[in-house]
């Protein structure tokens, strides 16, 4: 175990400081735009950090306050009538996730198509590097990590991009061109084979430039405080810990309390399951995370960061891309971004209020570039419109709405090509010419389920009167009810259209479910006999 881990940590660990810079100013803008205290963003990505990753079996994914809950935060706050009968919603969350987890809910993650996923790693990408630019040129208006279309002021993702116009501060645009200049030199081939670059990563040498920066700018093209990272600073380690909020029990009765806990539980299992499958398809090394496990580790971190005064966790894609970008092996990276968010609000919190937003929003137009790269859309392009047009309608859907309505559309449409599919080909179908008489063989596939109901009952119907027809389930291992009623119902009718009706199965389907649906019209025109190769067993209706 110590020999693995010293084997990674200096991957991780250069990892985890960019994910830890990239992830304060994330936490404080969600705490801001949610109308919570700023720390208890920041006590969400400490937990999300150290308790969460702990717990967790996910070797990249980075978990802290989540800009999908905001709208929900905000508006729960409002109706609860105060922040700390809010913090204990956030545990009822918390334990409702546990239970998730006991059951096997994490199941659900397994059925999202990867065209769905693609596109939501794409749209996110889209997502963040349109929002970084206002950032990058000086407007900070819009909070940080916000992904919806709609903004909190009423403006949008594109009106942002015009009104930046009017408010371009020279300061921030320079440490934005330093800060570009440096991620992008330090990605070319040449830097990498210097040995001294490779442990030094660029985003810590653009935090450090753009600091000195700020500070040599001063005089000249001075940059705000407001256009700085903002923590809450204490004089203290008792100051500090004052920061910390107790949850009001006493709203454990009023329902209203359940509800928003419900409602945190659901949505952030249901982003969580979306980040870990999307993280997972981001891994160089394709691992699989234990979806179940992670309910149950992000339940016990709602727990504590609602008990300590913390904001909603779920993992989040936007610092588990950074993390897996910047080189990150295991969940040690994770660890050290918690623990560094710790220290530095602790004791250096007046150092990192000195980092310019503009710095952080270079960083972040890498990520956002790098997770929606135009290779991934001609790849997209290539596997043909059942892949893509899910892979394009979810991008556009997220990227037009949020996150969740995005993600809803593109399953809609995934699904609606899947009913399609199924009912245009759900099984192969040869029509043959012997003595006169047309012959059909349909071949059903290995699973008959209600989604190839449709496209088997049109094929059924078509076929013509005085032909012979062999439906062919020999390598069907189920057969769900609905479609067994449909052939029942064509077994009665071939006597009426004298058609010759073959059915063959082998011993791999459930014969006594069949015999069940069939009973009733097993009369004496009809013969159920075993045969003596393969334990075939034919339905066999004669010409009447």
């Amino acid at each position: 175990m110590k020999t693995d881990l010293f084997k990674t940590l200096s991957k991780d660990a250069p990892a985890g400081l960019v994910v830890f810079l990239v992830a304060v100013p994330l936490c404080l803008g969600i705490a801001l735009a949610s109308g919570a205290p700023l720390f208890s963003g920041v006590i969400a990505g400490m937990v999300g950090g150290i308790i969460v990753t702990a717990l967790s079996k996910s070797d990249l994914g980075v978990s802290g306050p989540a800009a999908g809950l905001t709208v929900i935060v905000l508006s729960a706050i409002n109706e609860l009538g105060s922040f700390e009968i809010f913090l204990t919603a956030v545990m009822i969350g918390g334990l409702l996730q546990i239970v998730l987890g006991i059951l096997k809910a994490g199941i659900v993650g397994y059925y999202f198509p990867t065209s769905v996923i693609k596109g939501m790693l794409s749209a996110i990408g889209i997502i963040i590097f349109l929002k970084q630019i206002p950032h990058a040129f000086g407007y900070d208006k819009d909070y940080e990590g916000d992904l919806d279309f709609i903004q909190a002021d009423g403006q949008n993702t594109f009106s942002e991009l015009f009104n930046m116009m009017d408010y371009i501060t020279p300061g921030a645009m320079i440490v934005t061109a330093f800060s570009l200049f440096i991620l992008i030199l330090w990605e070319q081939k040449f830097m990498k084979k210097i040995k001294a670059f490779g442990i030094i990563q660029g985003p810590l040498v653009v935090v450090i430039g753009g600091i000195i920066l700020g500070k040599v700018l001063s005089g000249y093209y001075e940059i705000s405080t407001e256009h700085m990272v903002s923590i809450p600073v204490s004089d203290s380690i008792g100051g500090f810990i004052n920061q910390f909020t107790l949850p009001d029990f006493t709203g454990i009765t009023n329902p209203q309390v359940w509800v928003v806990g419900f409602t945190i539980a659901v949505v952030a299992s249901l982003e969580t399951l979306l980040c870990v499958e999307a993280t997972d398809k981001l891994d160089p090394q394709k691992r699989t995370t234990p979806t179940n496990r992670e309910l149950t580790a992000q339940g016990v971190g709602n727990m504590v960061s609602g008990l300590i005064g913390g904001l909603p966790v779920t993992q989040v894609i936007v610092r588990s891309s950074a993390n897996i970008q910047s080189g990150g092996q295991t969940k040690v990276a994770s660890f050290i971004h918690g623990i560094l968010i710790l220290v530095s609000a602790m004791f250096i919190p007046n150092i990192l209020n000195l980092i310019p937003l503009s710095s952080l929003a270079a960083i972040l137009l890498i990520v956002g570039f790098k997770l929606a790269k135009p290779s991934i859309f001609k790849q997209m392009y290539k596997e043909g419109p059942q892949q893509s047009l899910p892979f394009l309608v979810t991008v556009l859907a997220i990227i037009f709405t949020d996150l969740l309505v995005g993600i809803g559309i593109g399953l809609g449409l995934a699904f609606f090509l899947i009913l399609r599919k199924n009912f245009l080909s759900p099984f192969v179908l040869k029509t043959t010419k012997e003595k006169d008489d047309d012959h059909f063989r349909i071949i059903l596939s290995e699973n008959v389920t209600f989604l190839n109901k449709a496209s088997i009952l049109k094929e059924l119907n078509k076929m013509p009167p005085n032909s012979f027809v062999l439906i062919d389930a020999s390598k069907t291992i189920h057969i769900e009810h609905d479609v067994l009623e449909i052939i029942s119902d064509f077994i009665v009718a071939s006597k009426h259209k004298n058609i010759k009706l073959n059915m063959s199965c082998t011993e791999h389907l459930d014969l006594n479910v069949f015999k069940d649906t069939i009973k009733e019209i097993l009369i004496s025109d009809f013969e159920l006999t075993k045969m003596p190769e393969g334990n075939e067993l034919k339905i066999i209706s004669p010409r009447i």
